[in-house]
C-alpha cells in the first residue's frame, strides 16, 4: 500500500493507494510518504475540489467491502455537487433500510471522494459523519458546496 498526506481545511488527510487504485482517505499522518502518479492526481484533485475548482472527483476507486457497501458508495457517488439525498431516498435506491444506508454511510472508507457528507437524515437533518470533527466537517464540506440551503 502507499501513502500520501494532503493538507486540507478539514485537516491532514491521508490518500491510500493500493494496486492502482484509491482504497482508503483518512484523517491524520501518513505512515510513510509514497509517491506515485495516481497519489498526485488525487491530491491535486483534493486541492481543487476545497478551492471550489472541482465538483467530481476522477480517480480510479476501491471499495473493500460487500456488495451492499459498494451500492451505496455508488449511490452516494452519483449524488450532484452541491446536493443532498436522505438516508431514506438512498435506501429507495438500493432496497434496503434507511439504517443499513445509515451503517454503509458511516463505513465509507473514501470520504469526500466518495461524498457521504452529502447524506442527511430524515427531514433533511444533519445527522452523522465519519471523519474528524463529525458533523462540524460535514457541515464544513456542504458550506463550500453551497449544499442543502440550510446551512448558516
Amino acid at each position: 500500500m502507499l501513502y500520501m498526506s494532503v493538507q486540507s481545511p478539514v485537516g491532514s488527510l491521508v490518500l491510500h493507494e493500493e494496486d492502482g487504485a484509491i482504497t482508503r482517505l483518512t484523517w491524520g499522518d501518513a505512515p510513510a510518504e509514497d509517491d506515485s502518479s495516481l497519489l498526485r492526481e488525487a491530491r491535486a484533485q483534493l486541492a481543487a475540489y476545497f478551492e471550489g475548482d472541482l465538483t467530481r472527483f476522477d480517480l480510479p476507486l476501491r471499495v473493500m467491502g460487500s456488495e451492499f457497501q459498494r451500492a451505496v458508495c455508488d449511490a452516494m457517488s452519483a449524488i450532484p455537487y452541491g446536493e443532498t439525498l436522505t438516508y431514506g431516498e438512498i435506501a429507495k435506491l438500493t432496497g434496503n433500510s434507511a439504517q443499513a444506508v445509515g451503517n454503509a454511510c458511516g463505513g465509507n472508507p473514501i470520504p469526500i471522494i466518495i461524498p457521504c457528507h452529502r447524506v442527511l437524515g430524515a427531514g433533511g437533518k444533519l445527522v452523522g459523519f465519519s471523519g474528524a470533527g463529525g458533523v462540524e466537517t460535514k457541515v464544513q464540506l456542504l458550506r463550500l458546496e453551497g449544499a442543502a440551503g440550510l446551512l448558516i
